[in-house]
């Protein structure tokens, strides 16, 4: 990802990442702040799957950027907010 990495139809200010520190580009927190945390689990709906793949794109991206951040860390802030679904039986 580069520096102020972004989807294509989504617009500069949407809260996205800069790169290589993994802030966000709008208010300056930790990538994914609160914001865009709130606005992937919108923008995917139901699908956690899918917003777990991305978040995990994003994490393995980031773990190359930020290498002197704990691992763990970094998967807590990536996709330890994630909500668990309902394990089926």
């Amino acid at each position: 990802m580069t520096d102020g990495a972004q989807r294509p139809g989504v617009p500069a200010d949407d809260h996205a990442p800069k790169t290589p520190c993994w802030s966000c580009g709008s208010c300056g927190d930790e990538w994914p702040c609160a914001t865009k945390r709130s606005r992937l689990l919108a923008e995917y709906g139901g699908d956690r799957a899918m917003l777990s793949v991305y978040l995990g794109s994003c994490l393995a991206a980031a773990t190359e950027d930020l290498r002197a951040a704990p691992v763990m860390s970094l998967q807590d802030r990536f996709i330890g907010w994630l909500p668990r679904g309902s394990r089926r039986s």
